[in-house]
């Protein structure tokens, strides 16, 4: 079914830009070259097409030709606010991605798309908490950018103050974990939480910036630094 679509990829390709992206991203695969826009717009009219059924099977096969670009266009074609009906297997597909994640432009794609179900499904969360847990850093790495949400409400609601402070909870048993990316998530979590919610952040840096790496603290605290 994701022929078509991978067709419509591969005519966009620019060969110069491929070879530059797997310089930068230095993950051994397929570049096809093409820009974020470009992707945006065929994504932006795949979805008006099918229903949400052939939009999971579509980025599902995008998803395993293991190609750079159809993997960012797989995240992009699900990621809407609303998918109707918001059902199990468009959460099921993305959450199956974890494990392939090895680059963070392609795992920041896919957790956008995450963020939505999410948002759509708060209940999805005990099923995040469980990736905290694995051995795969970039697994573990996706609870965080997935659950980016929820340091945005100014004025959280009861539900939300508490998958708040759950996803703290989170953060502070990774302190001690020094894995670059893994600190730069919590440090990134806490950065945005602090736009909203300045007296969380402190709180948790007080308690636990010491366990965590300068830099992470350093982003945790880069905009209450600018604003005191």
């Amino acid at each position: 079914m994701s022929e078509p679509y991978l067709a419509q990829l591969e005519a966009l390709a620019a060969p110069a830009r491929a070879e530059g992206m797997q310089g930068y991203h230095k993950v051994k695969r397929r570049y096809l070259g093409l820009s974020n826009p470009q992707i945006n717009a065929l994504t932006k009219a795949w979805r008006a097409e099918p229903d949400a059924a052939q939009r999971v099977a579509i980025a599902d096969g995008l998803w395993q030709t293991d190609i750079y670009d159809a993997r960012l266009a797989a995240a992009k074609l699900l990621t809407q606010a609303r998918i109707r009906p918001d059902d199990t297997p468009a959460w099921r597909l993305i959450a199956s991605w974890c494990p392939d994640f090895d680059s963070w432009a392609i795992a920041d794609h896919a957790c956008m798309a995450g963020q939505k179900r999410l948002v759509a499904d708060p209940a999805r969360l005990d099923e995040v908490e469980s990736w905290i847990a694995s051995d795969h850093m970039w697994t573990c790495r996706a609870a965080f950018v997935s659950t980016l949400p929820w340091t945005k409400q100014n004025h959280p609601k009861p539900a939300e103050l508490a998958a708040r402070d759950r996803i703290l909870g989170w953060a502070a048993s990774l302190t001690t974990d020094h894995a670059w990316f893994i600190q730069k998530a919590i440090g990134w979590w806490l950065r945005e939480l602090s736009k909203h919610d300045a007296e969380r952040t402190r709180a948790f840096v007080a308690a636990h910036g010491e366990k965590m790496k300068p830099f992470a603290v350093k982003e945790a605290l880069r905009h209450l630094k600018k604003t005191a």
